[in-house]
């Protein structure tokens, strides 16, 4: 027998919006269309934009009283993400992105899944898409294994515990246990609140039936100062957790060494000063940076079956920007710290 309004428990969804306004309708409506009869509310917490997204979601609010906003003049995400979860009234937590759409059956699967594992917080796969053709060669390098570095929700098929989850559905007492998102950080705040969460004896579950559209950025600009402030706190992230950090964190970096080492290295075998014996020997060096190059183009033109070659041509310039910005931005992050650096992609029209 299928449970009642009555015992399902409500759902407050929460969600960070600063200059969204192409995307957050959308992103409310699949919300408000879930297909799960428990109560429910939409705390968005709303920085300063500047494209019209204030207005937008003020006229949403007044429409549907389920929608509440709450000012996030800092604009910090994990910030908000507190503030909402203060503001919000029910004991199931689920978080959503400005960019995602949330598919009908998801909150229904993810508090079956809760119940059934005992989780603290479950999370699905990241499904990308594109509207353009540089977001969809976008959407591309996020789907792909050689993307993003492999994690789980990013394609993964078999459920089981996780290190961390793509967004999440949470329990709220459990939240409050570990003292929610630590408001220090600007990128890179989940991995590091499900670090805290299975620290404290809960788990952290992947159930590969939670599909989530996400709409990556629509520009080379924004998609590059995206990955270089993800970078950046994924060092600061090295320094603070230092032996709890998988090891695919540190390949972009290593691709960025080798080339700039490449780079040095072909230019004194070139130079009529410094030159010898010793430069030939390290030749065996270009070999990362041809092999990197060797496998974009593999992944372009024979790994993907589509017939589209514009799209094969975006996806040469997509896959290397991700991985040089976020391997450059992780090595400033690891040397000096994050500071006080700010995603600009989202600050910036």
């Amino acid at each position: 027998m299928a449970a009642s309004a009555g015992t399902l428990p409500g759902v407050s969804y929460i969600m960070p919006v600063l200059n969204e306004v192409m995307y957050v309708e959308s992103a409310i409506r699949t919300v408000l269309d879930q297909d799960y009869a428990g109560e429910k509310q939409v705390i968005l917490a709303y920085g300063p934009s500047t494209d019209g997204t204030t207005e937008l979601i003020q006229r949403l609010s007044d429409a549907d009283r389920r929608i509440t906003l709450v000012a996030n003049p800092a604009a910090d995400i994990p910030v908000g993400l507190n503030l909402a979860i203060r503001a919000s009234a029910h004991p199931i937590i689920v978080r959503v992105d400005a960019h995602s759409e949330l598919e009908p059956g998801y909150t229904a699967r993810a508090i079956d899944t809760l119940q059934r594992t005992g989780a603290a917080n479950v999370g699905g796969v990241m499904l990308a898409r594109g509207k353009t053709p540089f977001q969809a060669a976008a959407a591309r390098g996020y789907n792909s294994k050689f993307g993003l570095g492999g994690a789980r929700y990013h394609g993964g098929q078999v459920e089981g515990e996780a290190e961390s989850a793509y967004l999440g559905v949470f329990r709220r007492e459990v939240l409050e246990q570990v003292g929610l998102f630590d408001e220090s950080l600007r990128r890179g705040e989940d991995w590091e609140l499900n670090l805290r969460i299975r620290a404290a004896g809960h788990t952290v579950w992947f159930d590969p039936a939670l599909k989530v559209t996400y709409w990556p950025r629509e520009s080379w600009t924004k998609l590059s100062r995206q990955f270089l402030a993800t970078g950046i706190w994924r060092g600061e992230l090295v320094r603070r957790y230092k032996g709890r950090n998988p090891w695919r964190f540190f390949v972009p970096p290593l691709l960025v060494l080798s080339i700039v080492f490449s780079a040095v290295l072909l230019a004194l075998q070139f130079s009529p000063v410094i030159n010898g014996w010793w430069t030939i020997i390290a030749s065996v060096f270009y070999l990362g940076p041809i092999s990197y190059v060797l496998l974009v183009l593999w992944l372009a033109f024979i790994g993907d079956r589509s017939d589209n070659w514009r799209d094969r041509w975006f996806f040469i310039v997509v896959l290397p920007t991700m991985h040089l910005s976020w391997g450059t931005g992780f090595m400033i992050g690891l040397l000096r710290g994050a500071r006080d650096t700010v995603d600009t992609s989202r600050t910036e029209i």
